[in-house]
């Protein structure tokens, strides 16, 4: 999953926030609105996974259709990335709370189109909407808390705003549970998105603007009057002057490396110091997107069928489990980051992660071998009208078991009594798939009945236990610290564009994949990505735990070098 904006706080800081917050209640309302937007960030890129399953019921061409799949799912990423680079535009040009109002637009009318949609595609339609609002949410949600928040409690503030987005997505597999038997089904799962929506946007119309935005523009004396409410009396010219000087710096800056875009990147690209920083926060950030997590996210329900579990609503509880473990992970990152260091982390993180897709690769190849196999008189038990044509025409069909019918996208109907006994290979249809169900078998068609499928779903737990505490937050951390001051907002978007493009492929081709590799090719391929994204980080990624960013810069002026490889003393001066 993308955790955008996570930050840095220590235990001190989060004692002091809570202090903070109790008496000056306003803190925690400016704070409370704006985190919402990290809630529909969350709600709206976990709630597909299981809206998914009944959209397939109820559109016979996305049912057969795995492209169709993979763009409903993906397409709120697609938009993402260009509400992102919108959002940065609205911010300068409007406002934070202009930005984070436009984004709850879009949530909303997305989240009412994806409810009453007739068709596929303005389901997809939906998901771009909500999808752009994702993308300036992603950035100005965290943005608009820093800015509103008193300096000493700011990190734990904007902490708990990558909190919501995984507790986002964990409410988003609850509602899907919880909703799994009403009428309507994935219509009500992507139509509630539009209630916390429509709550943040009334909040924030009682809001102010940030007062570093007002500063900017030159409206000081309104950002006098929001810093009064924050800070005590005798607080408040101190922050003014403060707030003075970083304006009259970050203008100094934009003086020297330019104002446009286009300038900031030749600048970027052309500065060593930046290109070695780009490098390791690029590296991180497109690793986290290929070990798979993204597909965990969006798909954890289908993971669980292809591990033999039918039940929509066993799938989704079991994947409420997943979800749940990421949100706990979150917070040990809290915990650990500052103790064990930002490289430790990840490298621990990536060898756990590795680890966990190699087994779980041989757990889905083991259930595929001892796959029930298929009985001609079972098959010929629903009439020869109903037998899957492939099946039929098979060369040699005895061979053939549970997951031979479903690669020629037919259905398994196990056999009635004990499910990993040999059962029919059946066309699939909504005529078979009735007519297996009132026998009181089990209809197959996404995974095959296995012995193996609990020891999978444990696995996918650990996947994401030894996940998120290292590269489900760390990398947003090393992006925030491994910048020049002066290049910290242009870095941090090149590698933030990065990791939504790395996201939108992952998720675009995850099905296809399943089907061309396999389950276990593909999480064996996902093991391959992560050991390249492994060597990477050890060799392109320093430790910034407890630098000042003069420091970093420092390190970076003659190029980084792990362990063994560091350049000797007379070597850098060579260098210099």
């Amino acid at each position: 999953m993308v955790e955008v904006g996570a930050s840095k706080a220590d235990k001190t800081e989060f004692t002091e926030c809570w202090r903070t917050v109790w008496t000056t209640p306003y803190i925690m309302k400016l704070a409370f609105a704006a985190g919402i937007g990290g809630l529909l960030f969350g709600y709206d890129t976990g709630v597909i996974s299981g809206a998914l399953l009944y959209i397939k019921d109820d559109f016979e061409a996305v049912e057969k259709k795995t492209w169709l799949q993979e763009t409903i799912v993906s397409m709120a990423v697609a938009g993402a990335i260009f509400g992102a680079a919108i959002g940065g535009w609205i911010n300068d040009m409007f406002g934070r709370r202009m930005s984070i109002l436009a984004a709850d637009v879009l949530f909303f009318i997305g989240a009412i189109v994806m409810a009453v949609a007739p068709a596929p595609w303005m389901i997809i339609l939906g998901r771009v909407l909500v999808g752009l609002g994702v993308g300036m949410a992603s950035m100005t949600s965290p943005l608009y808390i820093s800015e509103a928040s008193p300096a000493r409690i700011r990190g734990a503030l904007v902490s708990t705003n990558g909190l919501l987005i995984t507790g986002g997505q964990f409410v988003s597999y609850l509602v899907n549970l919880a909703l799994s038997k009403a009428p309507g089904t994935w219509r009500w799962m992507l139509g509630v998105a539009g209630v916390p929506a429509l709550i943040q946007f009334i909040l924030m119309l009682t809001l102010p603007e940030s007062p570093r935005y007002l500063y900017r523009k030159e409206r000081e004396e309104e950002a006098r009057a929001i810093l009064q409410k924050i800070y005590s009396a005798n607080e408040v010219e101190q922050e003014m002057q403060l707030l003075q000087q970083s304006v009259e710096t970050e203008k100094a800056e934009e003086a020297i490396i330019g104002k446009d875009n286009f300038s900031r990147l030749k600048g970027a690209f052309g500065n060593p110091v930046v290109r070695r920083g780009l490098y390791a926060g690029i590296t991180v950030q497109v690793a986290q997107q290929f070990v798979g997590i993204n597909t965990v996210m969006y798909y954890s329900p289908s993971i669980v069928q292809f591990a033999g579990f039918a039940s929509k609503s066993t799938a989704l509880a079991l994947s409420l489990v997943t979800s749940g473990l990421n949100a706990v992970g979150s917070i040990v990152s809290m915990a650990f980051v500052d103790r064990s260091g930002r490289r430790r982390l990840m490298i621990i993180s990536m060898f756990g992660i590795i680890s966990s897709l190699v087994v779980l690769a041989a757990v889905f190849w083991q259930a595929s071998v001892h796959a029930p196999s298929i009985s001609p008189l079972e098959t010929s038990h629903f009439g020869n009208n109903s037998t899957c044509p492939a099946y039929s025409k098979a060369a040699n069909p005895a061979k053939w078991n549970c997951m031979s019918c479903l690669k020629v996208k037919c259905g398994f109907c196990a056999h009635n009594g004990n499910e990993h006994l040999p059962g029919a290979c059946l066309l699939d249809d909504k005529l078979n798939e009735d007519k297996c169900g009132g026998e009181h078998r089990t209809y197959f068609k996404d995974g095959c009945p296995s012995k193996f499928g609990i020891l999978a779903v444990i696995l996918l737990g650990l996947y994401i236990i030894v996940y998120s505490p290292g590269m489900g937050t760390v990398p947003w951390i090393v992006n925030s610290e491994i910048y020049p001051l002066r290049y910290r907002g242009i870095g941090g978007g090149i590698a933030a564009v990065a990791n939504w493009t790395s996201n939108l492929i992952v998720s675009l081709t995850f099905l296809t994949l399943t089907e061309a590799l396999g389950s276990a090719g593909t999480f064996l391929l996902f093991a391959g990505f992560s050991t390249i994204g492994l060597v990477a980080i050890y060799f392109l990624v320093p430790e910034t735990k407890g630098l000042q960013f003069e420091e970093v810069e420092k390190m970076l002026e003659h190029g980084y070098r792990p362990g063994l490889f560091k350049r000797k003393p007379e070597d850098v001066q060579g260098c210099a």
